[in-house]
């Protein structure tokens, strides 16, 4: 019994241990994911594009293609992404002057 709970305190810890540098990973490997996010965003996109017809549908009475939908979804997606990014710029240089 005593191993076990060993064992779960031990995991316990490396999960917190984990999560802590989760939180505090490198600027340039937050930026690496940034430009893989994008990218697949893009892919997205010119999937949306090329697979989707053309045809178009009445929103309040006046015609959308209906592609531009999903590009939409996926640029509010890109945008969150970028504000992200930048949020944590803001973060990562008020944590600077803080221990300055």
């Amino acid at each position: 019994m005593r191993d076990d709970r060993q064992w779960q305190e031990d995991a316990a810890t490396v999960e917190r241990r984990r999560r802590k540098e989760e939180l505090h990973s490198s600027g340039s490997e937050l930026e690496r994911k940034y430009w893989v996010a994008l990218g697949l965003y893009v892919v997205l996109a010119l999937l949306v594009w090329f697979t989707m017809d053309a045809s178009k549908v009445l929103v309040h009475g006046k015609p959308v293609d209906l592609r531009l939908v999903p590009l939409i979804i996926l640029g509010g997606l890109a945008l969150r992404t970028v504000l992200a990014l930048q949020a944590d710029k803001i973060r990562r240089s008020g944590e600077k002057k803080d221990s300055d």
